[in-house]
C-alpha cells in the first residue's frame, strides 16, 4: 500500500515537474539544470529526498520560482489529493516558501492547517515562522508566536532569539532588540555575531555611533569575533556621519584580524568619500579593491556615479559609465536618476532630458523620485512651464505626485514672486489627496509674508494646525522672520509667545529674525535683551546673529555698544567675517573717528578677512565728510588697482568732490566711470544735479537729468525735488510746473515737499485754474500730510477779491476737458462759508451744480452736515472700533 502511495506521488511529482521547463519562470540555464536535478531525484523514485533537496533548490531558484514549485505546480495540493498525508518537515517547507515570498498570510494558514491534521510544528517550524513574520515587519506577531511555542512547551533557541533581535532591529526598536539579548542570556544562549551585527547595523543606520560602538565594544569583550558584515555596518555608519577617518580605521581594524574586505565594504567606502567629494580617494579605493581581485558591483558605480555628479565632473561619468557596461552590468534607476540630477546642476536641462527618455527605452521605468529630480531642477530654474510638462508626462506614465512634486513647483512660484500660481498649486495638491507637510506650509507661509500679505500667513497658519500638521520650530521661524520684516514686530512676538506656549524650543535663527526686527525699528534695547535672552538659554548667536546687532548699533549711532559686540564674537569661538568689519567701519566712519576705522581695515588682511568694496566705500565717504579728499582718492585708486571700484565707490567720491566745490573733478570722475565700464546709477546723477541746482546751474542739470534718462535710468522723487527747489529759487515757476507735469506722465508719485514747493508756486501765481488743479489732486489722493498745502489753496481761492473771475472757473475747467472731483467741489463750498459768505457758496454751489459736478439736490446745509459726521465717524474712539482683525481659514 505503501508502495503504491509512493508511486503515485512519484508520477503525479513528474508530471508536475515536467511542466517546469517550460514554464516562464525556468526560461535561464540555471533554472533548466535546477529542473533537471529534480528529474534526477524523482527518477529515483526517492521523493523525501526531493523534498529535503527543495530548501537547497532555494538558492539557484529565486523566491518566486520556489513558490511556483511549491504552490503554483501543487506539489503540496498535490500531495493532499493523492490521499498522502505530509509530515512535518513538508509542511515546514511550504511555510518557508510563502514565508520567502512575503506571503506571511497563508504561510499562517498552513501552520493551522497542519495543526488540523494533527500534525503538531516543530521547533523549526515555529522559527521559520517567526523569521516570516519578522522580515515582514510584524514583530509584534513574531513575539506573539515565540510566547505561544514556549507554552506548548518548545523553548526558543539562538536562532529564535538572533531572528526576533534583527526583527526588532528592523522596526528600529532598539531598547526592545537590547531586551530580547538579555532575555537571551537569561535562558543559557550566547547571542551570536548575527545578533550583535544586527544591533550594530540599527543603531548605526539610526545615526546613533557610540551606541553602535558600545555593541561591538561588548561583542569583542564577549569573545565574539568580528566578521565582515559587522564591520560593513559599522563603516557604512561612520561614512553616513561624515568621519572617513574613522571609517578607514576601521578598514585597516578589519584587514588586521584577518576579516577581508568584501566588494560590500569597498563600495561603502567609495560612497562615503563620493559623498564628501573626494573624488581621487575614491580612485584610490577602486584600484585598491580590483587589485584584491573584487570586481566593482553596481553599488560600487552607483557610488562613484553620484560622486562625480555631485562634483560636476560629467566627463569622468562617462568613462565610468562605459567602464561598467564593459564589466557587463547595466545602469539602473539610481544610476540614471543621479546622472539626471547631475545635469541638471550644470544647467544641462535638454540632456536630462534626454537621459530620461534613454533610460526608458533601456526598459529602466522612472519611479517618483527620479521624476521629482527632473522637476525640482526646471523649478529652482524657473522654468516652471518645463516643469509642468514634466509633471503632466508623471502622471500620464501612472506615477502619483507626492508632496515633494509639489513641494518642488511651490518653491519655484514662490521664488519667482507668483502669489496666485503658489495657492493654485497648494489648492492642486489638496485635491490630489496629497496632504501638505510642514515644507509646504512654511514654504506657503514665506510666500504670502514676502508678497506682504501677512494676514494670509496668520491664516495659513491656523489652517495648518486644524489640518493636524504640527508646526515645527522652522515654520514659526519663517513666520516670524515675515511679520518682523514686515514690521509686524508685535505680532512676530504674539507668535515667538505661541511658539514657547507650545513647548517648542525657539533656535538660533528664530531669536535672529525677531533681533533684526527690532534693529529695523530702532529698538535696540528690545533687540538686545533677546540677545541676552538667548545667551542665558545657552542657544548661541551665529555670525548673522552679530552682524545684525552690529548694524543696528551703528544705525542708532551707539558705535560703542557695537564695537563690545563685535569684539564678542572672537570671545565666543567664531570669526568676524567681511560684513562684520564693514558695518563696524561704517560705524566708525560715520561717527567721524576715522583713526579706529583705518586700524580696523588695517587689521582685516591679517585676520584673513580680506576688504571688499563696501569696507572701502565706507571709508571713502568718511573721508569726503571730514574732508580729506586726499585720502578718499588714495583709497579709491587702490580700488581701482584691485579691481573692484564700484559705482557706490564712484558716487562716495563725486559727493565728496562736489561738496568740496570741486564740480569739474566730479564730472571727469563720472566721465572715467563709463572708460572703466561701471554704469553710473540714479543716485551718481542726483549727487551732480543737486549740486548744479544749489550753484543755480540750470541748464548744466537739466542736462544731466536728459542724460540719465537716455541711460534708462528712471529719475525718483529726489532727482524731481532737487530740480523744483532749483527753479524755485530762481522764480522759474514755468518750469516748476512743466517739470510737475512730466513727473506725473512719469508715474512717480509726489510727496509732501513737493506738494508744498507746488503750492508756494501756484499762491505766486495768478492762475485760478492751476491752483484748483492742484487742489483737487491733493484731495482726491487723501493724503494727510497734504492738508495744509490743500487749505491753504482753498483760501487763496475763497479769499480771492474778483470773485467774478472765480465764478467763470467751471466754465474754463469745462472748456480745458477738466473737472473737479465732488470731494473738491464740497471742501470749495465749505471754504466760502467758512470765510463768512454764505451767498457765495451758494452761488459757487449753484455753479458746480449746472456743470454736473455734484449732484442737484446737494445743498450748503447738507455739505456742512456730512463734513460735520465725517468729522465724528474718524475721531480715535470712533476709529477703533470700526478695525477688525481676522483671520478667515
Amino acid at each position: 500500500m505503501r508502495l503504491t502511495s509512493k508511486r503515485r506521488l512519484y508520477h503525479f511529482t513528474k508530471t508536475r515537474l515536467s511542466r517546469l521547463k517550460s514554464a516562464s519562470f525556468c526560461t535561464s540555464a540555471e533554472n533548466d539544470t535546477a529542473a533537471e536535478e529534480i528529474a534526477a531525484i524523482l527518477e529515483k523514485k526517492d521523493w523525501k529526498r526531493l523534498l529535503e533537496t527543495t530548501s537547497e533548490l532555494k538558492n539557484k531558484l529565486n523566491p518566486e520560482t520556489v513558490h511556483s514549485v511549491l504552490h503554483q505546480n501543487s506539489v503540496f495540493n498535490g500531495m493532499v489529493d493523492a490521499k498522502l498525508v505530509p509530515d512535518v518537515y513538508t509542511f515546514t517547507n511550504v511555510i518557508n516558501a510563502y514565508c520567502r515570498v512575503g506571503d506571511v498570510e497563508k504561510a499562517k494558514r498552513v501552520i493551522l492547517e497542519m495543526e488540523e491534521k494533527g500534525c503538531t510544528p516543530g521547533l523549526v517550524t515555529y522559527n521559520v515562522m517567526i523569521g516570516g513574520l519578522c522580515r515582514a515587519g510584524v514583530v509584534d506577531e513574531a513575539l506573539k508566536l515565540k510566547k505561544s511555542m514556549a507554552e506548548k512547551g518548545f523553548a526558543p533557541d539562538a536562532y529564535t532569539y538572533n531572528t526576533l533581535i534583527d526583527g526588532f532591529c528592523r522596526a528600529k526598536r532598539f531598547s526592545e532588540a537590547k531586551l530580547m539579548m538579555t532575555e537571551m542570556r537569561r535562558a543559557g544562549l550566547n547571542p551570536n555575531h548575527f545578533a550583535y551585527t544586527a544591533l550594530i547595523d540599527g543603531f548605526m543606520k539610526q545615526g546613533n555611533i557610540v551606541e553602535g560602538f558600545r555593541v561591538k565594544d561588548e561583542m569583542v569583550a564577549r569573545g565574539i569575533k568580528l566578521n565582515v558584515f559587522t564591520y560593513n555596518a559599522l563603516i557604512s555608519g561612520v561614512c553616513k556621519a561624515g568621519d572617513l577617518e574613522k571609517a578607514k580605521a576601521l578598514f585597516n581594524e578589519m584587514v588586521w584580524i584577518g576579516a577581508e574586505p568584501d566588494a560590500q565594504t569597498f563600495s561603502i567606502l567609495i560612497e562615503g568619500y563620493s559623498r564628501e567629494k573626494k573624488i581621487d580617494k575614491v580612485y584610490e579605493l577602486l584600484n585598491e579593491m580590483k587589485k584584491s581581485n573584487l570586481t566593482p558591483t553596481l553599488y560600487t558605480y552607483s557610488g562613484i556615479i553620484s560622486g562625480l555628479c555631485h562634483c560636476g565632473d560629467l566627463e569622468r561619468v562617462n568613462h565610468v559609465l562605459e567602464a561598467m557596461v564593459e564589466g557587463g552590468l547595466k545602469p539602473n534607476l539610481v544610476i540614471y536618476t543621479n546622472l539626471i540630477k547631475g545635469h541638471i546642476q550644470k544647467s544641462r536641462f535638454e540632456e536630462a532630458r534626454r537621459i530620461l527618455d534613454r533610460m526608458m527605452d533601456k526598459g529602466v521605468l522612472p519611479d517618483v523620485i527620479c521624476c521629482n529630480t527632473l522637476i525640482s531642477g526646471l523649478c529652482k530654474a524657473q522654468k516652471m512651464d518645463e516643469a509642468r510638462s514634466c509633471l503632466v508626462e508623471m502622471v500620464d506614465r501612472g506615477l502619483k505626485p507626492n508632496a515633494h512634486t509639489y513641494g518642488a513647483f511651490i518653491h519655484g512660484y514662490a521664488k519667482a514672486g507668483e502669489i496666485k500660481a503658489v495657492e493654485r498649486c497648494f489648492k492642486e495638491m489638496q485635491n490630489y489627496g496629497i496632504a501638505p507637510n510642514n515644507v509646504i506650509y512654511s514654504e506657503l507661509i514665506n510666500s504670502h509674508c514676502k508678497a506682504g500679505n501677512v494676514t494670509e500667513a496668520l491664516s495659513t497658519l491656523r489652517c495648518m494646525s486644524e489640518q493636524g500638521v504640527v508646526p515645527d520650530v522652522k515654520t514659526y521661524t519663517v513666520l516670524i522672520h515675515g511679520l518682523a520684516t514686515n514690521g509686524r514686530i508685535n505680532d512676530a512676538m504674539d507668535v515667538f509667545s505661541q511658539l514657547h506656549g507650545k513647548g517648542i524650543v525657539p533656535d538660533v535663527f528664530t531669536y535672529t529674525s525677531l533681533i533684526s526686527g527690532f534693529c529695523k525699528l530702532g529698538d535696540m534695547k528690545a533687540a538686545l535683551n533677546l540677545y541676552k535672552e538667548m545667551c542665558q538659554k545657552s542657544i548661541a548667536p551665529n555670525i548673522v546673529t552679530y552682524n545684525t546687532l552690529i548694524g543696528g548699533l551703528c544705525k542708532a549711532g551707539n558705535i560703542e555698544k557695537a564695537r563690545k559686540v563685535f569684539n564678542e564674537i572672537s570671545q565666543k569661538a567664531l570669526a568676524p567675517n567681511t560684513k562684520s568689519y564693514t558695518m563696524i567701519i561704517d560705524g566708525y566712519c560715520k561717527s567721524g573717528n576715522l583713526t579706529q576705522a583705518f586700524q580696523l581695515l588695517d587689521e582685516m588682511p591679517s585676520k584673513g578677512v580680506p576688504p571688499d568694496s563696501f569696507a572701502y566705500c565706507a571709508l571713502i565717504d568718511g573721508c569726503c565728510k571730514e574732508g580729506k579728499l586726499e585720502k578718499a582718492l588714495s583709497l579709491f585708486y587702490e580700488m581701482v588697482r584691485k579691481g573692484f571700484a564700484s559705482t557706490t565707490a564712484f558716487n562716495a567720491l563725486i559727493d565728496g568732490l562736489c561738496k568740496s566745490g570741486k564740480p569739474n573733478d566730479a564730472n571727469r570722475l563720472l566721465e572715467g566711470m563709463v572708460d572703466k565700464c561701471i554704469t553710473p546709477n540714479h543716485i551718481t546723477y542726483t549727487i551732480l544735479i543737486d549740486h548744479h541746482c544749489k550753484a543755480g546751474e540750470m541748464k548744466e542739470a537739466e542736462n544731466l537729468f536728459l542724460e540719465m534718462q537716455r541711460r534708462n535710468l528712471v529719475p525718483n522723487t529726489v532727482t524731481y525735488t532737487l530740480l523744483l527747489h532749483g527753479y524755485d529759487r530762481l522764480g522759474r515757476r514755468a518750469e516748476m510746473f512743466a517739470l510737475f507735469e512730466r513727473m506725473a506722465a512719469n508715474a512717480v508719485e509726489p510727496d509732501e515737499i513737493i506738494y508744498g514747493l507746488m503750492t508756494n508756486a501756484h499762491l505766486k501765481e495768478n492762475n485760478l485754474i492751476g491752483k484748483l488743479k492742484l487742489l483737487d489732486e491733493m484731495l482726491v489722493k487723501d493724503v494727510v500730510l497734504n492738508q495744509k498745502w490743500s487749505s491753504l489753496l482753498l483760501d487763496a481761492v475763497s479769499k480771492r477779491e474778483e470773485f467774478s473771475e472765480v465764478l467763470k472757473f467751471p466754465d474754463e475747467m469745462a472748456e480745458q476737458g477738466l473737472k473737479l472731483s465732488p470731494v473738491t467741489c464740497h471742501k470749495l463750498v465749505r471754504s466760502f462759508h467758512d470765510n463768512g459768505s454764505l451767498e457765495k457758496a451758494e452761488q459757487i454751489l449753484e455753479s458746480l451744480v449746472q456743470f454736473g459736478w455734484v449732484p442737484n439736490s446737494t445743498s450748503v446745509h447738507s455739505i456742512l452736515h456730512k463734513d460735520h459726521d465725517d468729522a465724528n465717524s474718524e475721531s480715535p474712539g470712533n476709529f477703533s472700533k470700526q478695525v477688525t482683525f481676522g483671520v478667515a481659514c
